[in-house]
């Protein structure tokens, strides 16, 4: 019997003075999925910064967000260990988007990706 899981997405954006107005947006809030589905998390930003950086975080309820991977527009990024089987993310700069794919999605997956 699958599950229903309820994966919480919330992105914050912040602007960066020393290089312009950087942006990034998250087009959903809240994603449903059953369990063992593949999930991606919509990431899209705006930088005049050469390299972009984008950072990927996972928040459980009344926890510190716990860091998840990194990745780059020139350069190679990195993901935690624990992270490495399932969850994955391609910073694409022609488009300008990084989207957070989990693959084989549990319950333990419900949180706040940001």
């Amino acid at each position: 019997m699958q599950k229903l899981i309820i994966i919480t997405l919330f992105f914050t954006t912040q602007d960066f003075v020393c290089q312009g107005q950087d942006n990034v947006e998250q087009p959903s809030r809240e994603m449903n999925a059953n369990e063992q589905d593949r999930v991606t998390i919509l990431c899209n930003y705006s930088t005049t910064a050469t390299n972009a950086y984008i950072f990927w975080y996972k928040q459980l309820s009344n926890r510190s967000p716990t860091f998840i991977l990194r990745e780059f527009s020139l350069g190679k990024g990195t993901t935690e260990p624990e992270f490495k089987k399932r969850f994955s993310a391609t910073l694409d700069s022609t488009s300008r988007s990084v989207p957070l794919t989990i693959q084989d999605v549990s319950v333990s997956d419900s949180a706040v990706y940001y």
